[in-house]
């Protein structure tokens, strides 16, 4: 009689083992279902990236990101720009690019319900012209962007800010080869009516590299840019960029880079800056902030040793922005002190 509930208890501890055994056997399939999704994960993000050309132009120029939302870009009233007029230009074949034009400050009681063809009769008015080649993602009726424009335009100078070819409401699809060809027409466009009034690229981030490309091609054609401004520039070749989305992938895991390389690599984005740099004969005026999380400020001061290496040094500036103004990556249209920079590189020109 005693011996039964020893065997209850064999019969007990028996069901528990089974049960824990069950209970290991579950979590290690759950395990290994983990393990297989983060490798088909891991396999399939650099895969999609080398192979999906749109994904890549996307992850680098962010076009279809169209901030602010929901504007009129037509309408750069909405935007206090109330001396601004919306126009389109023709880049190539089926390529049409959105473009505000504001005039100097001074001029906005008499530029009230002005057609285009006034606007374009100022630019030969002996004031400089500022063509603003802004960065990825978003629209020209970004804050900073009209910002730029806003602090131009107040010191009496005319101001173009074109959106490339898939930017805004601008037609096409982005390509490096693309972009350079929008600005070679908003120069071309702004030259035939501008007479002698100087005209200045300002390129910000990814509009730094389209400003030095455009400007070496100026040159192939024997034209010199009077002056170009290159805000929180980068050399695209040597330099990871924070912003993309999956960028984190690749700096992260070692051995990545060997089996699935960058897909900017192989020269499929290129604006090689610092080459561009040693060719060009234009003033320059490099602006960074020291806090720019996007593009470190090594970077420019790099590019401008590289400029500053060349013949007749003493066309080119630098000036930084303590990193203590937060101006961060776009901010740099606040400081009380632009204007007078700006003037004072003008007037050097």
């Amino acid at each position: 009689m005693r011996q039964r509930p020893l065997k209850k208890d064999m019969s007990t501890s028996a069901q528990t083992a089974k049960k824990q055994r069950r209970k290991h056997e579950n979590e290690s399939r759950w395990t290994k279902s983990r393990l297989f999704v983060l490798f088909v994960i891991f396999a399939l993000v650099p895969f999609t990236l080398v192979v999906s050309r749109g994904l890549l132009q996307h992850l680098v120029y962010k076009h279809r990101l169209k901030v602010p939302f929901f504007v009129d870009l037509s309408q750069p009233v909405d935007f206090s720009l109330n001396h601004t007029i919306n126009m389109y230009l023709t880049s190539e074949e089926g390529i049409s690019l959105g473009v505000w034009y504001t005039i100097p400050e001074s001029q906005w009681r008499e530029a009230h319900h002005k057609d285009l063809a006034w606007y374009q009769n100022q630019l030969s008015d002996g004031n400089p012209v500022f063509i603003y080649l802004h960065g990825n993602t978003g629209t020209r009726a970004a804050p900073h962007r009209v910002g730029v424009a806003k602090v131009l335009s107040a010191l009496g100078y005319h101001v173009l800010v074109p959106d490339y070819r898939g930017f805004g409401d601008s037609s096409g699809e982005p390509t490096e080869a693309g972009l350079t060809k929008d600005a070679l027409k908003v120069f071309k466009w702004v030259k035939e009516r501008s007479g002698s009034s100087l005209v200045i690229f300002w390129g910000h981030s990814l509009g730094t590299g389209v400003s030095t490309n455009t400007a070496v091609k100026l040159i192939d054609e024997g034209i010199v840019l009077d002056g170009v401004i290159l805000e929180g520039t980068f050399h695209f070749p040597k330099e990871k960029l924070p912003s993309h989305v999956f960028s984190w992938y690749y700096w992260k895991f070692p051995g990545m880079g060997y089996f699935f390389p960058e897909p900017w690599a192989e020269n499929k984005i290129v604006f090689p800056t610092a080459e561009n740099l040693r060719r060009m004969k234009s003033s320059l005026l490099f602006l960074h902030a020291e806090d720019d999380p996007m593009v470190l400020i090594q970077s420019a001061q790099h590019l401008y040793e590289i400029a500053v290496s060349t013949p007749n040094a003493e066309r080119v500036k630098f000036v930084s922005f303590e990193g203590s103004l937060g101006y961060l990556h776009n901010g740099l249209y606040k400081d009380p002190r632009l204007p007078d920079i700006i003037k004072k590189f003008v007037s050097s020109l």
